[in-house]
């Protein structure tokens, strides 16, 4: 079984996210112009999409090291049927092996399941990279890559 809780703790949560546009750089392998990667770090943005299809990689790479507690992936497709994998890895330098956090599959239908939350409570610390490799169909053939969200606290 699968809640959300909403009461007052967490809307703290909320306000205790990681100001990540100004803690990292982040490089991105596509994006469209209308939905560029910064959006999936604004609180009212609509989000990132690649331009191109395929799997796609977005690595977040902060100026000094964090502590990384929680981790939210928001994705949303209300269009199409497809299953989506996602890795999230991390690594303490830019010369040090990733670690793999997480690989996850989720199965979108637009007649049921079109969002997708998932809430990776972590402690990390030093942290200097996190990368997370989307591959937006793994079955049927190919899709474009979107992420409505990440948080990190």
């Amino acid at each position: 079984m699968r809640k959300t809780i909403t009461g007052p703790e967490v809307q703290k949560q909320k306000s205790s996210w990681l100001d990540v546009k100004a803690i990292a750089r982040v490089e991105v392998t596509s994006e469209d112009s209308r939905y560029p990667i910064e959006s999936a770090f604004d609180e009212d943005g609509h989000g990132w999409r690649s331009a191109e299809i395929g799997e796609q990689t977005i690595t977040l790479v902060f100026d000094q090291p964090q502590r990384i507690q929680l981790i939210r992936l928001c994705f949303v497709d209300t269009e199409t049927e497809r299953t989506q994998r996602f890795t999230l890895q991390w690594s303490t330098d830019h010369s040090d092996a990733l670690h793999r956090l997480v690989q996850q599959e989720w199965n979108f239908s637009p007649s049921g399941s079109t969002t997708e939350i998932e809430d990776y409570e972590v402690n990390l610390t030093g942290v200097r990279m996190l990368q997370l490799i989307v591959n937006p169909e793994i079955r049927k053939g190919s899709a474009i890559a979107t992420m409505a969200s990440w948080c990190l606290a």
